[in-house]
């Protein structure tokens, strides 16, 4: 396993780390994600994903329980949750959001639902127009002082609103945001590669990507139809499968086929070439992986490697093909 500083800070993580989204809580219990904590942690992953809207907060039950089992020892891993959604089916005003309130209340249940003293990372999981940016970097930085989380970052956040988050901090000497996590991946780079890039040097922002297989569509599993054994088919997903095909789906679907050409051509499974085209990019901290099962897992491992083979036209062309 490779290990990365998380931007400019001097948390070191996994290259590869492991997210509890759409699976934990939902497809995986205890037991699975057990197995699933076990093998990431025996082949080198430190940094554990999470978030209060992930199976209405059952997600971090789930991987609280797993984690205890298994007795990792606290000062090894790191573990995330996200703030703004809520936990609950139909929340009120006060139970979403990233109000001092909320923010506040989102962390101390993230805390008893991982079965941990502090949170690692503690994400904004979007923007919230309704609240000041200055009251939710007030409210993080409150949280950073009584230990209960040590880095404070965004998700899917526009760029001008990290800086302003990050100017109100420096205007009153407070812990401003260290990293992003934002959605990475052949089919979406824009944001990563051109809108946070000035933020890089001048922030020295780190960033958590997910979705490197948008969604399992670069393994090529959906090019003529969705399975309903899949993801993107399970019962509940349908926004999701609307979301990741995108508008005109055939298009999406063309790009895909030309990956999944490539991928042939140099005798590599298409997921973990993908991961690997993800982690050639320096500002990318760590890609957050998912999985059900441990064979997904393994073979997701093998991106690491990968992304060290091959000369840099060979990377080039997996660009253009999926431009």
């Amino acid at each position: 396993m490779q290990y990365r500083r998380l931007g400019s800070s001097g948390l070191q993580l996994s290259a590869l780390s492991f997210g509890a989204w759409v699976n934990f809580g939902d497809r995986v219990g205890r037991d699975g994600a057990r197995e699933l904590i076990s093998a990431a942690w025996d082949h080198g992953i430190n940094f554990f994903d999470n978030a209060e809207v992930y199976a209405h907060g059952e997600a971090e039950r789930v991987m609280g329980d797993a984690i205890r089992d298994l007795r990792l020892p606290r000062d090894g891993y790191c573990v995330s949750s996200k703030v703004c959604f809520g936990s609950v089916a139909d929340p009120r005003p006060t139970q979403r959001g990233l109000s001092r309130k909320h923010v506040t209340e989102g962390c101390h249940a993230a805390l008893r639902r991982l079965q941990v003293d502090y949170l690692d990372l503690f994400f904004c999981h979007r923007a919230d127009p309704d609240t000041p940016v200055e009251e939710t970097v007030w409210a993080m930085d409150a949280l950073i002082r009584q230990g209960k989380v040590l880095y404070w970052g965004t998700s899917e956040w526009p760029a001008a609103q990290i800086k302003e988050a990050a100017r109100i901090a420096r205007q009153h000497h407070l812990h401003g945001p260290t990293m992003e996590q934002p959605q990475y991946n052949l089919l979406r780079r824009s944001r990563v590669e051109l809108e946070y890039a000035p933020l890089y040097s001048e922030l020295g922002l780190g960033t958590t990507t997910w979705s490197p297989l948008a969604s399992g569509l670069l393994t090529g599993k959906y090019d003529q139809a969705v399975p309903a054994d899949t993801r993107l088919g399970y019962e509940g997903n349908e926004e999701l499968q609307r979301m990741v095909m995108g508008s005109p789906e055939e298009r999406r679907r063309e790009r895909v086929r030309r990956f999944t050409a490539l991928a042939a051509e140099a005798g590599e499974s298409p997921a973990p070439l993908a991961i690997a085209w993800c982690l050639r990019n320096p500002y990318v901290s760590t890609v957050i992986t998912g999985a059900s099962k441990v064979s997904q897992l393994l073979e997701n491992l093998r991106a690491v490697e990968l992304s060290q083979q091959y000369d840099e036209a060979f990377w080039e062309r997996l660009s253009a093909a999926t431009s």
